[in-house]
């Protein structure tokens, strides 16, 4: 086969190259959606796209959304929200969603809520129907010491002004528990509570406790009532032990004090015994040298061991009194 007949297939082969590569780099079909949606995006425009690195499709696909819904937004407000990492078909949504519930909500406002990290279609949708917040079972305890608690069904709906910089769901359950813990503990018994809950969300709701919040608080609903421990008696056994343990310790120390003066006693009696004895030590040593010097005569001594003797005797005879009392008297109660 000579150059000439090859020829035309080359040809043909590089025109199909070339094609694929254009309808590959030059989103074709899309520029000829939109073209067929009324929207008009030069075939240029989507090149600088590619470009600049931008999925075309993740632009123009909300861009005929919104054209289709009525709304007036540029490719270039698309496009550089999309550069700056927002999420451009959830914008149009949102944007669609308020269009639709004539709520007035700009193109640079939507963008700035989706870039705070918020569900603005969510808070969209929440602006038209509202949601309902459950708190889980909030303790407090009233006057009378009872323990009463409560759980809470708090109806918001979002409030697009506040949702940069709002604070969300937490804040406002923070809240709302610390008004029910309030209104209960201020009540004189925890039968007033369960005659009357509505007091509870009477009081929070008048509050204001939405301020600086990314909602607004429509109502504030008591679900549920129920009675816990009775706080004030058990403070009140958990004191008396206390006051127990507290005389117990001073009574042992008491006790220990006395014991040791006892021992104090008995040892200052072995003492003056010591004494007693060191004493009586000294009297044959006193009677050898009152008879050495001659103060004192033989008679006199023997006078005096006389006396002595006769003294053990008289305590001999009283002791043998003493126990034969003893024996008398155990055997008159026998």
């Amino acid at each position: 086969m000579d150059l000439e007949q090859l020829m035309p297939i080359i040809i043909i082969a590089i025109i199909l190259i070339v094609l694929a590569v254009l309808f590959t780099f030059i989103p074709v079909m899309l520029w000829i959606s939109a073209l067929a949606a009324g929207v008009k995006v030069g075939i240029f425009t989507l090149v600088g796209m590619r470009l600049r690195r931008v999925v075309p499709a993740r632009v123009i696909n909300p861009l005929i959304k919104a054209h289709k819904a009525g709304l007036d937004v540029s490719t270039n407000q698309l496009e550089s929200h999309y550069l700056a990492g927002g999420n451009v078909d959830r914008v149009v949504n949102a944007l669609i969603a308020a269009h639709r519930a004539n709520i007035e909500l700009s193109f640079e406002r939507t963008a700035a809520i989706d870039l705070a990290g918020r569900d603005v279609l969510d808070a969209v949708q929440m602006s038209v129907n509202p949601k309902v917040i459950e708190t889980p079972f909030i303790a407090g305890i009233a006057m009378d010491g009872i323990e009463v608690k409560a759980k809470a069904r708090i109806t918001v709906r979002a409030n697009i002004d506040r949702l940069v910089g709002g604070a969300g769901e937490d804040t406002v359950i923070a809240r709302v528990g610390e008004g029910v813990v309030s209104t209960i503990g201020s009540s004189e018994a925890h039968t007033a509570v369960l005659e009357n809950p509505d007091s509870i969300s009477h009081n929070v709701l008048g509050k204001g406790l939405d301020s600086g919040t990314a909602f607004e608080i429509l109502s504030i609903d008591i679900a549920d009532v129920d009675i816990g421990k009775n706080i004030g008696a058990i403070l009140q056994t958990d004191q008396a032990e206390a006051d127990k343990n507290i005389a117990q310790a001073k009574a042992e120390e008491r006790r220990a004090m006395a014991v040791a003066q006892e021992q104090e006693m008995v040892a200052r009696v072995e003492e003056m015994r010591a004494k007693v004895v060191e004493a009586e030590a000294d009297v044959p040593r006193a009677l050898a040298e009152a008879l050495r010097s001659g103060n004192m005569g033989v008679m006199d001594y023997m006078n005096y061991k006389n006396i002595d003797a006769d003294t053990d005797m008289r305590d001999t005879i009283g002791k043998l009194t003493q126990d034969n009392d003893d024996n008398e008297d155990d055997n008159h109660n026998q």
